[in-house]
């Protein structure tokens, strides 16, 4: 695909051009005829491309004009492919569900510099998403998979995993891309547990607890959440209170929110 489109800096825009890398994805995806899959930001449709022969009807989610009249003419009048001109971190991913059985398959190699803000505003469609795989900076994906006592895990690890089941796929080097970036991307399966690692009201002040916590994450749980527990009630939960917040599971930072929000 020639690149008649001019990558926009201020979109974050690297388009995929490596085929086997394409073929790779299209491979982890395994697209069926019968599911209902969306694409966010197809750039010049590499991915697109390689999509529409397995699905009845593909929609897509694209900003930037330019690349929509691109695609048009690209792809020519379609029944199958519908492109849906906005701002995915506004969009309403609920809109595009057809019945109440109906779960999207979303994909996309998302702009580096949306892309987390764009993974907090999917968590809000999760009832009607199936599964989710996204091209991200491999920091990004690091941090999503990660552990506790590892270097990337944090905030965002912890909110993703308590609504999803988080899978690094494989590392994408810079050359797949036009232009190249500066850093290595991967490619991340989620996939939305069938209920959450606790009941979602609590799940707002787990967000408030880990932020106060990895703010000081080089200090003890004693003195990083000092503001918003006490070092007794900490030991009541069997939270050892030396530890520092970046050792502590998901599990113990969501009996603390348990223990706050029953308290209140």
């Amino acid at each position: 695909m020639s690149h008649t489109h001019k990558p926009r800096k201020r979109f974050g825009q690297n388009f995929l051009q490596d085929h086997q890398v394409i073929a790779n994805i299209i491979d982890e995806i395994s697209p069926k005829a019968f599911q209902h899959l969306v694409e966010i930001g197809p750039g010049q449709g590499a991915l697109t491309q390689r999509l529409l022969p397995y699905v009845k009807k593909l929609d897509v989610v694209e900003l930037d004009r330019d690349l929509i009249g691109y695609l048009k003419h690209f792809f020519g009048p379609s029944d199958r492919l519908v492109i849906h001109e906005g701002d995915a971190l506004k969009f309403d991913f609920k809109t595009l569900v057809t019945d109440q059985d109906d779960r999207l398959r979303i994909v996309g190699n998302l702009p580096y510099n949306i892309s987390t803000p764009l993974l907090f505003h999917l968590l809000d469609s999760l009832d009607v998403i199936f599964d989710m795989h996204f091209m991200l900076q491999k920091e990004v994906v690091d941090r999503l998979c990660a552990l506790p006592g590892t270097s990337a895990y944090g905030r965002l690890g912890i909110a993703v995993q308590y609504f999803c089941k988080v899978e690094s796929l494989f590392d994408v080097p810079p050359s797949a891309f036009y232009p190249r970036p500066k850093v290595t991307s991967s490619i991340v399966r989620l996939i939305p547990r069938e209920k959450p690692l606790a009941p979602v009201k609590y799940y707002k002040t787990l967000v408030d607890i880990v932020r106060v916590a990895f703010t000081k994450r080089r200090k003890t749980l004693r003195n990083a959440l000092n503001t918003v527990i006490s070092a007794e009630e900490l030991e009541a939960l069997g939270i050892d209170v030396t530890l520092r917040p970046e050792v502590l599971s998901i599990e113990s930072y969501i009996a603390i929110a348990k223990w706050l929000d029953e308290k209140a």
